[in-house]
This record gives C-alpha cells, structure tokens and sequence, in this order.
C-alpha cells in the first residue's frame, strides 16, 4: 500500500467539486479525485440551468421566498439567504470562463442571455446552456482545472473511505486503484463533492448515479446526517423501459408544456393553481396518482403546440435523443414517468461547508446546507454547488495546521469477491426502496423495508467480510447503511411533509416541522 502526502483533497469531479478546486487553487494545492468513466454522477445531465437573480424584473427577496415555499417550512433561511445572494456573482464568473450560455436576441430582451422559468419559480431566472447545462459546465470547468498548475486530478483512484486520526480529526482518504492496489492520501482538508443517493432506487435519471457513498463515509467519521427521507423524484423523465434513463427537462414546463393524463386531459389545472409548474413533490406525486388511477405505465408531456422550431431552438439536445429512439416530440407526446433524481438531505454543513468533523468538508448533493428543506426547488442545485465551493474555498485560503494524532489505521486485506452476487443485492436495495420508500409511503411498507435491509446487510457482510478490498463491495455497503438511516427517518417523520408523504399521516404535524438528524455515534464506535 502506497501513502501519499496532499494540501487539499477533492473526492468528486462535479460541478461542484471542479469549481471548487479552481477556487481553491489559488491559494492553495489541489488534489481531485475524479474516476473515470467521465459520465458518472449527475452534474453531466443536468439540463435546465442555474437559478439567479439576473433580469432587472427579478429580486433576491423573490427567489428567497419561492426558495422557502418550496421546501415546505424546512429551509435554514440564512441558507438561503446566502445561496441566492451569490448568484449574479457565480454567474459572472461562469461567463468569464467562458460557458457558453444561450442569448437571448430578443429586441425586448431585459438581459443577454435567455432566463426560462421553472417550477417553483416565480420569475424567469434560469439561465442555461440550451438543453445541455450541465454538460456545458463540466467542459468548461474541466478544461481550465486541466490547465491550472496547483490542481493535480487523479483518474485511477477510487475512494473507499475516509482517513482518520486518534483526534477525531479527517486525514484523507483510503483509495484504491483500477489494478486493485490500495493507497492512502493523506491531507490537510478533505472535501467531499460524491454526489447524493439516488442509486438507492430502481428508476434515476442519470445513467450512474451515487448509493450516498461520500454521506456514509462522513459519518462513519462521526459527521451529522440530516434530512434522508427527502429523496426528490424528478416528474418527468423519459419512459422507455428498454432503454437509458433520460431526464426530460423541467423548463420544457416552464417553456409551455403540458401533462396529459389517460384521456389527454391536463390533470394538473385541477389540482394546483401553478398547473404543470407546480414544485416537483406535488407534481411528482399527481402523475404517480394518474398513472395508479389510470393502470398506466406513463403519462404523457406534450409540447406539440410550441412548434417545431421553437422546440429545436430550446430542446435541442432532447429534440435529437427522443428521435434517436423513434419518438418526434414535435409531432408526438413524450411518455414521462417520475425516476430519483435528487437527495435533498445529506451531510449537515455550515455555510462554509464544514461537517462537525474537523478538517471534513461537504459541497454539492453530499451536503446538507438547509437550502432545500423538504424538497429543492428547480435550478438550485448547481447555484448550490457554486456558492458553496466559493463558500468552502474562502473559508479553507489560509491554510490551518495540520492535526498532529497518530492516524487510526484502516485493517484491510485482500479477498475475492462475487460481483455478481454483489449486482444481485444491489439489485435488492433497489427494489426494497423503490416499492416501499418511493413517492408515497405508508408504515407496513417502511417497516417492511427495515426488515428486509436489515437483512440484506446480513448477506453483506457474510458475503464479504473485508469491502474495502473492492469498489462495488464497499459502495454496496455504503448503499444498504445509507438505505436503513433513510427508512429510519422516514419511519420517525410522523407527517407528510414536501416528499416526505405517508398515507398514514397525510397533513403536517407542526411539532415535527424541524430537521430530521440522525445519530452516527453508534457508527463511528463499532464501525458495523
């Protein structure tokens, strides 16, 4: 096993770990741990855009208020707050390094570029780069962090937990490479940017999603873990059984598209006065109670009616993919069903990122800011991730003193797995998840789920005794602790609350309009 010395260390290669190794650089030397393939994580798929405060018919206080709203009275509003006030600057910045945003060539334009309106919002405030945001970000980020002498970005390495010393302080990371050999890197501050938990479910929207790997690592460390039973579904992701997950846009709504039920009728204006641009919980869950109404697979969203030139103009990544597979979206409705899409909670951080453990920091989905609340609203996520690694990267440019405790040493070996016994698990969590803690919930099916998770771990464990000796052993562990604090959180939330909704308990509980915290004490001691 190799042991290496780092400054700061970077486990994630989204938007929010790029920008946040490129706002660090300067003060400081970077270490980013971005595996290959370049398609995993969410950030590459993100369509829509970033949410900010840009046209002059637009203010911060707006979009804090649609914020709050939106996440169903659970938001730390200095969160916020905070988020919202930095992003003209994010954007300013963004432009500078050259993503390509779309203009609007409008005569009545009241800003450069085109701002489209998503749900939740009540304003047009989302800029965006066509269809493809995300992918626009990741390229331009990419090719600057390529090019900045003080960043350093590992490709072999995969990390499967996190260092610690005999002062509960972070140390770096215990990785291992595509050959199977193990490394430590050792680091000052270790920032986690892994991405949130939506591979707990059947259906995502993005090809290879997190299980919550980088959140159960942290508290394995004894890092907070607030708000699991958030998990966002998306509404509207492309029904095709046979093929990839593919997110359908939300500003395809905001630009005018419809939801069309069994008998083409728009079923939304019956029970929301926003209609299709509602927030996704609402949304998320009208289409389910349409598709068990109906005994349908899918609904349909239909932008027939804005025109193929239009359509090409704004959709023109998803005009190009649905054709790829048969299907003229300007001719024909597109069968959408709801797929995970977004954890809203993860590790609780302050506003510069920091967990309770010293020297470990989290930004992006892993985290938890109180941004979000009960349910994010559409477009903050990446204004999340780039506040927050301005935040963290602020926070972090005077560099602190090393802890100096002896390292705990992780005992590891090397051990045969069975990655197809380790797929058929996977496979379990999956199915548990989907069936009994998906978008509506009742108590048999979560108590069910406790049942069979805890027993999934058994087979675990006795499968495998030593997952750090694999990538897929230790993400199948990660992913069946993770699963069980979710369905304990959604077991001890007696309401329903953003997406959070128990038929047993279907209105608020005001006694229970505080955080969901879950206690990692018990983890860090035993280490099971």
């Amino acid at each position: 096993m190799s042991r290496s010395h780092h400054d700061v260390l970077i486990i994630g290669g989204g938007v929010a770990g790029l920008a946040m190794a490129l706002e660090v650089a300067s003060s400081r030397s970077v270490t980013l741990l971005q595996p290959r393939p370049d398609d995993r994580g969410a950030s590459r798929w993100a369509q829509g855009g970033i949410a900010a405060v840009l046209s002059p018919q637009d203010d911060a206080d707006t979009h804090v208020t649609d914020t709050l709203v939106a996440g169903d009275g659970l938001c730390d509003e200095a969160a916020v707050r905070f988020t919202v006030e930095q992003g003209p600057a994010a954007i300013e910045w963004l432009l500078s390094l050259g993503v390509p945003f779309t203009a609007d060539t409008a005569p009545e334009a009241d800003f450069p570029y085109h701002l489209t309106r998503e749900g939740g919002h009540s304003a047009r405030r989302i800029i965006h780069a066509d269809d493809a945001t995300g992918r626009a970000l990741i390229e331009t980020l990419e090719q600057h962090v390529a090019q900045h002498p003080a960043i350093r970005v590992e490709h072999e390495l995969t990390a499967l937990d996190l260092l610690r010393d005999r002062a509960g302080h972070c140390r770096g990371a215990y990785c291992i490479d595509e050959s199977g050999r193990a490394h430590e890197l050792l680091a000052t501050d270790t920032v986690l940017a892994t991405g949130g938990a939506s591979g707990l479910y059947r259906h995502t929207t993005s090809p290879c999603p997190a299980s919550g790997e980088g959140m159960m690592m942290a508290a394995e460390l004894g890092a907070e873990l607030m708000n699991l039973e958030f998990q966002q579904f998306h509404p509207t992701c492309l029904y095709d059984p046979k093929g990839s997950p593919f997110l359908i846009s939300e500003a395809v709504r905001g630009e005018g598209g419809h939801l069309l039920g069994a008998e083409g009728q728009r079923f939304m204006l019956e029970l929301d006065h926003r209609a299709e641009l509602a927030p996704r919980d609402i949304v998320a869950r009208a289409i389910d109670s349409e598709m068990q109404r109906s005994g349908l697979d899918h609904v349909w969203l239909d932008i027939c009616h804005l025109g193929e030139a239009r359509i090409r103009q704004h959709f023109p990544t998803i005009h190009a993919h649905c054709a790829s597979r048969g299907l003229d979206i300007a001719r024909s409705p597109i069968p959408v069903v709801p797929a995970a899409h977004y954890s809203c909670g993860g590790i609780r951080t302050d506003l510069k990122g920091a967990s309770r453990v010293p020297h470990l920091y989290a930004i992006g989905e892993v985290a938890c800011t109180g941004l979000h609340g009960a349910n994010r609203m559409a477009s903050n996520s990446l204004l999340e991730c780039l506040a927050f690694a301005h935040g963290c990267a602020y926070h972090l440019a005077t560099r602190p003193p090393p802890s100096q405790a002896p390292l705990v040493e992780p005992v590891t070996g090397r051990q045969d797995v069975d990655v197809t016994k380790l797929r058929e698990l996977r496979d379990n969590v999956r199915d548990i998840m989907s069936s009994r803690v998906a978008i509506v919930r009742h108590d048999q099916g979560l108590g069910e789920a406790a049942s069979a998770l805890s027993e999934l771990e058994t087979r675990c464990m006795a499968h495998c005794h030593d997952t750090r000796a694999h990538p897929e052993a230790s993400s199948l562990r990660h992913a069946i602790r993770l699963a069980r604090l979710t369905v304990a959180c959604a077991r001890q939330r007696r309401e329903s609350r953003g997406l959070h909704h128990n038929q047993d308990y279907a209105v608020h509980a005001e006694s229970q309009a505080a955080p969901s915290l879950i206690d990692t004490s018990a983890i860090t001691k035993t280490g099971s």
